[in-house]
């Protein structure tokens, strides 16, 4: 007859299950629910004022395609996004003795305003701005690379979730 190393192992095993249970059961108890994209209030949106390939413009297109129908110009219509400025910013805030960078500030900036198709303003001058401190080691220079375009995707898709949810917001 064979002996389990560790007797307790299933034990736990059964132990580690019935917390996670409990606690998901406690969560669905509570009304906790995951964050969803709020509907819009809108059929109809055009986006106005973007630079030809920004990609600022391109997620939002995207994430506005599921709850209303993106079109060219305003006069189409219910709401009008009109971005003012999309800048995006790369400040070397630390540097070592030998003018090797050692750390930069990833910044972007959203200004925009929220219309109707007839020029009435629903929501007032936004602007939003987002600031990331990114380390930089010249031995990790590729890897820095990817993180800094993974740092700018992550700012990007928060601006895109901030907008949504104020254009949410907005009574037509």
């Amino acid at each position: 007859m064979r002996r389990c190393a560790n007797p307790g192992a299933g034990r736990r095993q059964l132990l580690r299950w019935s917390l996670a249970a409990s606690a998901s059961a406690a969560l669905g108890a509570c009304g906790f629910e995951l964050r969803r994209t709020p509907p819009m209030p809108f059929a109809r949106i055009a986006l106005v004022g973007f630079a030809p390939r920004s990609p600022l413009a391109a997620e939002l297109r995207q994430a506005l395609s599921a709850q209303a129908q993106v079109v060219d110009t305003a006069a189409q219509a219910d709401v009008v996004l009109q971005a003012l400025s999309d800048t995006r910013e790369k400040v070397v805030v630390a540097s070592t003795s030998a003018s090797q960078v050692r750390e930069v500030q990833l910044r972007m900036q959203v200004r925009f305003r929220i219309q109707t198709g007839g020029g009435r303003e629903l929501a007032p001058l936004a602007e939003l701005m987002l600031v990331r401190d990114l380390s930089t080691n010249e031995s990790q220079a590729l890897a820095k690379q990817h993180e800094e375009a993974q740092m700018l995707r992550d700012m990007q898709a928060d601006i895109v979730q901030q907008i949504m949810r104020r254009l949410a917001a907005v009574t037509v």
